[in-house]
This record gives C-alpha cells, sequence and structure tokens, in this order.
C-alpha cells in the first residue's frame, strides 16, 4: 500500500524538532538545484532555522535527549540479541554529538556575525523584500562561479552540521519506539490516551479521499478525518475510516 504519512507532535520539544527537520530538509533540497532559482527558498528557511535556535534553548533539548539515549543504549547492549556493531557505532556517535554540542560557543552562532547573511536577513524579513533591486548584493552574488556559491551554501549549512546530525539521530530513535498497527474507525474519528506519548505518526492510503486533522497533547490526543469540500473548503468525514498509526 501506497500511503501519505502525517507526523503530530504531542509537545513544544517534538514540535521544534519536526520544524528544524523540514527547514534543514529544504536547504538540502535547494542545493540539488540551481541556486540562481531557488535561493528564496533556502534563504527563506536558513533564516528560519537560525531564529529557531535563538528563541528556543534547542541545543539544550538535543543534549539532554542524547544523553537519554546514551543510557538507553548502555541498556540494549546487555540484551543478547543485540547487533553489538551497530549499537557501538550508535554509541559512539551519540557520545561525540553530545561533547560537541557542549562547547562555550557553538558552531551555528557564526551565522549570527555574517554580515552578507544578516544583510539579507533584514530584507527577507519584508513581504517582498528580497527582489533583486533591493539586493543588489545578492544579485552579485549568484552570479559568481556556481562552485564558488555551492561552496559558501555548504559552509553555511556546516556551521549548522552538529544541529542536524544531533537531530537526525534523536528522531530516528523516537520513530523507532513503535509499529504502525491498524485502526479502524465507525465515524471518521478516534481518541486515545496520550500519556507518555510524543509523536504521533499516521499513515493513510493515498486512494482514500481524506486526510488526519489531530489535536492532543501528553494526556490525551484525538483524530478527525476531513475531505475536501469546494464550497466549505473541508468537511468532516462521517463514514468508517481504516488507517495506521504509531504511537512514539
Amino acid at each position: 500500500m501506497t500511503a501519505i504519512l502525517y507526523e503530530h507532535p504531542l509537545n513544544e520539544r517534538i514540535r521544534n524538532y519536526l520544524k528544524l527537520e523540514q527547514l534543514f530538509a529544504q536547504t538540502f533540497d535547494c542545493l540539488q538545484y540551481n541556486i540562481v532559482t531557488s535561493h528564496s527558498v533556502f534563504f527563506n528557511a536558513l533564516f528560519a532555522i537560525v531564529d529557531t535556535l535563538e528563541r528556543n534553548d534547542i541545543r539544550g533539548d538535543l543534549i539532554k535527549d542524547l544523553e537519554k539515549l546514551e543510557q538507553n543504549l548502555v541498556i540494549w547492549s546487555q540484551n543478547p540479541e543485540i547487533d553489538n556493531a551497530i549499537l557501538e557505532e550508535n554509541l559512539k556517535k551519540t557520545i561525540g554529538l553530545s561533547s560537541n554540542l557542549k562547547v562555550a560557543c557553538p558552531q551555528w552562532t557564526e551565522l549570527k556575525a555574517d554580515k552578507f547573511l544578516m544583510a539579507l536577513k533584514q530584507r527577507f524579513a519584508i513581504q517582498g523584500g528580497s527582489s533583486s533591486f533591493d539586493l543588489p548584493q545578492l544579485q552579485f552574488w549568484l552570479h559568481q562561479p556556481s562552485a564558488q556559491v555551492e561552496q559558501q551554501c555548504h559552509y553555511w549549512l556546516s556551521r549548522l552540521a552538529q544541529i542536524s546530525s544531533a537531530l537526525s539521530l534523536i528522531m530516528k530513535f523516537i520513530r523507532q519506539r513503535a509499529e504502525f498497527k491498524q485502526i479502524l474507525t465507525e465515524s471518521g474519528f478516534y481518541q486515545d490516551n496520550g500519556e507518555g506519548l510524543i509523536l504521533l505518526r499516521i499513515k493513510v492510503a493515498d486512494t482514500l479521499s481524506f486526510y488526519p486533522t489531530i489535536s492532543g497533547n501528553r494526556f490525551r490526543y484525538s483524530i478527525r478525518f476531513m475531505m475536501p469540500c469546494n464550497d466549505a473548503g473541508r468537511k468532516y468525514v462521517k463514514q468508517a475510516t481504516s488507517f495506521l498509526l504509531a504511537r512514539c
């Protein structure tokens, strides 16, 4: 079955993680194409990452999660059925990332001191402010040799590599906490106890004409299925529905 995957955080920490994960994906994806045409998405995502890191203690959250992961990996190592080679690799990576994130001055703060980036950031914050006539320095930069432009982009992203790598590792283990199970509902609505959960993952067959809207927190969550409607934009699904759910 080909399915559409929906993910919903049940606390603010995971919400920030998912947001950053999507922003990182946008920046990396832009480098697969001509930066002259994809630069708006690249810089908007880059500036959003910096803003998110500034407004939230992401580094502190990542360090705590890495330390918890390290403890769990040590416990799992006592399981005779565990693959020791893979566990050792993940443990080494976890310890290394945790150590790197604990430095006094994180690498990503260098981006805040970059005069070129900060000049762009001020204009990108204005609706339509990134036009070529407002940012001749950007127009000049975009028309430098492509190898030079690409190298600069990779350098900026390298300042965020520790955050990105720690985030990827943590989210990988969070997603592995639960397997998908089939859920059947009679009226397009499902709710359950959310105690101990931090992330919901929902798969809906792409042949079905509805999608889930999720609300909840660590105590309780609900899933209501909706379908597009030309008159109201969307409407409730009232018939029986089937979907896959992983409670992480």
